[in-house]
């Protein structure tokens, strides 16, 4: 083979190209090497043999985690679940079943979101895996449903976006990037997540005093004439109010994580805002605010209406002063939660963020880290305001 300087200009040109290219490597995540010991958001220390396969999803939401992670079929791997978007929020189930139509043929285990399982169908599945809420471990430890899994080296690893959202969503998403080996998917998605929470909270950190915030989830679940006022302590959407900075009221008075107080109560508390959350779900008897996907404006508007009208609702002094939106309620357990803090931040501090724009980051999560379909949503509403 001959040589010139022309070749040798084109072979350095080659070799500097694919030093640059080497260079780059360490910044790809190698692929996960098993056995595999983590420590789970419970702080456990779990061995994974092999990369799981066969998976429970104890909480069928973490499908929405897998969709960042096994993106191109984020069911390929689960062979239960307890399917809780069907159950409370129909638009996202009918969004998954018509891109994965095979999700429909999953064993829905049935249990409550408390962690009650039945556990016989699901071990004749032969899982290699069970993801678990660590909400749910108390239900899961006194059924003996983790010691009976782990007899079987059926490990069970805890992640969290309820009761530490702020702490515990990034972490949860790295862990299960580490145990799918999935590693740079996960770290795609908690890059995005850590910038634009930093962002919010440089953005609002001299603010003050903070909002004092009353939240209401799932308002109306038991009907027009539900009675206010259920609410979340520090946890969900209380551990949310909270990551942005702002007072949530249901953590002063509430003994527990969820609880009922008073709408007198709330009045004498003199919320700066007051704030409902809702989703589309089955039955007829509820009045919840239909948000998610397929959801209609006018439905909106309507149902947040007729939530306002209840007894002493009216009342309530931000509501008095038009300080009053509604929400997705699905946020408060959800690992894109980041959008629920910029809708929760942009309501509470407008000034500050009048360029965010909760909606736009939403659909840029769902196309640049899932497959998921960039279909229609409605996130949020604020009377008033044009959407």
């Amino acid at each position: 083979m001959l040589f010139n300087s022309s070749t040798l200009r084109g072979g350095k040109a080659l070799l500097s190209t694919l030093a640059a290219a080497c260079l780059l490597l360490p910044a790809l995540a190698a692929a996960t090497t098993y056995p595999l010991t983590i420590t789970d958001m419970d702080n456990r220390k779990v061995t994974i043999e092999k990369e799981p396969q066969r998976i429970i999803l104890q909480d069928g939401r973490d499908i929405l985690a897998l969709a960042l992670l096994d993106r191109d079929d984020p069911f390929h791997r689960v062979v239960a679940w307890n399917n809780l978007p069907k159950k409370q929020d129909s638009g996202t189930w009918n969004l998954l079943r018509g891109k994965w139509p095979e999700a429909e043929k999953i064993l829905d285990m049935g249990f409550s979101d408390q962690g009650n399982i039945e556990l016989e169908s699901v071990i004749a599945r032969q899982p290699d895996l069970m993801i678990a809420q660590l909400r749910a471990k108390p239900s899961l430890t006194q059924l003996g449903a983790i010691a009976k899994l782990e007899k079987l080296h059926i490990p069970v690893i805890f992640v969290d976006y309820e009761l530490h959202p702020l702490q515990n969503t990034m972490p949860s998403i790295t862990l299960l990037g580490k145990v799918l080996n999935q590693e740079q998917h996960a770290k795609e998605y908690t890059d995005y997540y850590a910038q634009h929470l930093a962002e919010m909270q440089k953005a609002t950190a001299a603010v003050n005093p903070k909002p004092r915030v009353f939240i209401e989830p799932i308002a109306g679940v038991g009907g027009a004439d539900d009675a206010c006022c259920f609410t979340h302590s520090h946890n969900g959407w209380g551990g949310l109010v909270e990551a942005t900075g702002a007072v949530n009221i249901g953590s002063g008075l509430l003994p527990g994580a969820t609880g009922y107080i008073p709408v007198e109560k709330v009045i004498s508390e003199k919320p700066d805002f007051y704030l409902m959350t809702g989703s589309k779900r089955g039955g007829k008897t509820n009045s919840v605010i239909p948000f998610g996907y397929g959801a209609n404006l006018a439905d909106v508007k309507s149902q947040f209406d007729t939530l306002l009208s209840r007894t002493g609702i009216k009342q309530i002094p931000a509501v008095q002063a038009g300080h009053v939106a509604g929400l997705y309620h699905h946020f408060y357990n959800h690992p894109y939660n980041i959008i629920g803090m910029e809708i929760l931040s942009k309501t509470f501090y407008p000034t500050q963020l009048s360029k965010l724009d909760p909606d736009h980051d939403y659909h840029e999560i769902i196309t640049r880290f899932t497959h998921l379909p960039d279909d229609s949503i409605i996130l949020s509403y604020h009377p008033g305001q044009t959407h």
